[in-house]
């Protein structure tokens, strides 16, 4: 559309995870992934906004005995497995251009240690990867989205462990090999920050199992940092042509007033945010975290050749997923909120969603002008939307209004970053595409898609797909390129 603030090729799709979509967790030689473990708890039980954790390996061993008949949401997922000839059908009637999607870790290394891979699971995403070809679709993969094989967990103590590093990285080898004629966008860690709040489920720790918390979970980070620079690398040698990403759980940070205490707090926040993808786009650690490090008694344990690594091999691109903002204070007895993992100071300017999470569109262009003003390499916001409870009517429909207003205001304000602000900017994946089980909660009931699937939280229900209202607002958004937002 020649009156469309977005570029010609601009890439609108869904995004989805493995551990969240696909179900049969114990099919086709598939090994268990650290979500697998993550049990459903009511919203009235859980301790916290969010429920994923496994802290001890006690915990780990009394759920690896639990019976099945225990509610582990993410085992069973919306059946993807089965159903994504139907799925992917539905995305080609929306006209998506890309989908993202995770490949099971486990379900290539069961073990995640062994050298032969499972074909049976190498042969399920060559079909998958076909089926998008056949409707045009460019597959955009994250090689890691919470899905690391358990047994790296009970043996390694997860990415603490720098054999770990070879282990993902010989899977990343062998992934490209295999597809390297039917992918061509990556991303190599999905939401990498998210160690530093849930280390079980970021980088696979046991916080039992070791000394200095920070200590290990900067150890394992800078791990992780080692292995996507060798996969970018790795990457780049199998597939010339690949274009390959890192990911950031974006948490753009206010200052609660405009005393200086506060607008220092924000930016100190900000930092601690962006130091991901300043080591993966800049390509080394930056001065402020290295002060960090010194100040909190943690010591990085680099090989030689770490550093040139990190370097020579920083990412193509960066995607992030963007819900929310938040506000910080200098004032230390500030009440916090909690959010997509991370926690602030309520900000009275702006609405909240179902679960609290606070509405800020406005904020998805800051970010964006931030970030390029930062990093001046191409951006991809892989994960953006709206959980919500939606109702099935008496006649079937399902008019989800409230999402349909919640994406196009963010979508308007990519516009404006585009065209206003000069930001490159590669595509958009609504989150949850079809509805999935939520990572933070394991609930069914937190819906964000075009598509409901009949299932509850407790795994009851029949399955069957149905288009809400968005499905075919967003199929419009998409065959204007974002020219009509109506």
């Amino acid at each position: 559309m020649s009156n469309s603030r977005f570029p010609e090729g601009f890439l609108w799709g869904g995004a989805t995870a493995a551990n969240q979509l696909e179900g049969a967790y114990n099919e086709g030689g598939k090994g268990l992934s650290i979500f697998d473990m993550v049990t459903f708890v009511p919203k009235e039980e859980r301790k916290s906004g969010i429920e994923m954790d496994v802290l001890s390996k006690k915990e780990l061993e009394e759920l690896l005995s639990t019976k099945e008949g225990e509610n582990f949401p993410k085992r069973r997922g919306i059946d993807f497995y089965h159903r994504y000839k139907e799925d992917i059908a539905l995305f080609a009637e929306m006209g998506f251009k890309t989908f993202r999607l995770s490949i099971s870790w486990p379900r290539i290394f069961p073990n995640g240690d062994e050298q032969v891979p499972n074909e049976e699971g190498l042969a399920f995403y060559d079909r998958v990867f076909d089926e998008l070809n056949k409707y045009g679709i460019e597959p955009l993969v994250t090689l890691s989205h919470y899905e690391m094989p358990l047994n790296l967990v009970q043996k390694y103590n997860g990415w603490t462990d720098r054999r770990v590093v070879d282990f993902f990285v010989h899977y990343a080898e062998t992934v490209f090999n295999r597809y390297k004629d039917k992918v061509t966008y990556w991303l190599t860690f999905n939401e990498i920050n998210v160690s530093t709040i849930s280390p079980y489920i970021g980088s696979g720790i046991l916080i039992d199992e070791v000394e200095h918390k920070e200590q290990a979970i900067y150890q394992a980070l800078h791990h992780q940092f080692v292995a996507s620079a060798r996969a970018v690398k790795a990457g780049h040698e199998i597939i010339p042509h690949s274009q390959i990403g890192c990911m950031l759980a974006r948490m753009e940070v206010y200052p609660e007033t405009c005393n200086p205490d506060d607008v220092l707090a924000a930016l100190e926040e900000d930092q601690k945010n962006l130091f991901f993808t300043d080591v993966q786009v800049r390509g080394y650690y930056p001065s402020f975290m290295k002060k960090y490090f010194e100040k909190n008694d943690i010591t990085i344990e680099m090989l030689p050749g770490d550093e040139e690594l990190l370097l020579q091999h920083p990412v193509d691109f960066l995607s992030f997923s963007y819900y929310m903002t938040m506000v910080a204070s200098g004032a230390p007895d500030k009440l916090k909120e909690k959010g997509n993992f991370f926690s602030g100071i309520s900000n009275p300017y702006l609405k909240a969603s179902d679960w609290g999470w606070q509405i800020d569109p406005k904020g998805l262009r800051i970010t964006l002008k931030k970030m390029y003003d930062r990093y001046q390499v191409p951006l991809f916001i892989v994960e953006n939307g709206l959980g919500a409870y939606d109702t099935v009517e008496e006649d079937g429909s399902i008019n989800d209004d409230y999402r349909i207003d919640y994406l196009r205001e963010h979508i308007d304000q990519m516009g404006e970053a585009i065209d206003t602000d000069g930001v490159e900017l590669l595509g958009y994946t609504s989150w949850g595409c079809i509805d999935l089980i939520s990572a933070s909660t394991s609930e069914m009931s937190k819906r964000y898609g075009f598509i409901y699937v009949d299932q509850d939280d407790y795994g009851n229900g029949t399955l069957e797909r149905k288009k809400k209202k968005s499905f075919d607002w967003y199929k419009n958004v998409i065959s204007t390129n974002g020219a009509d937002l109506d």
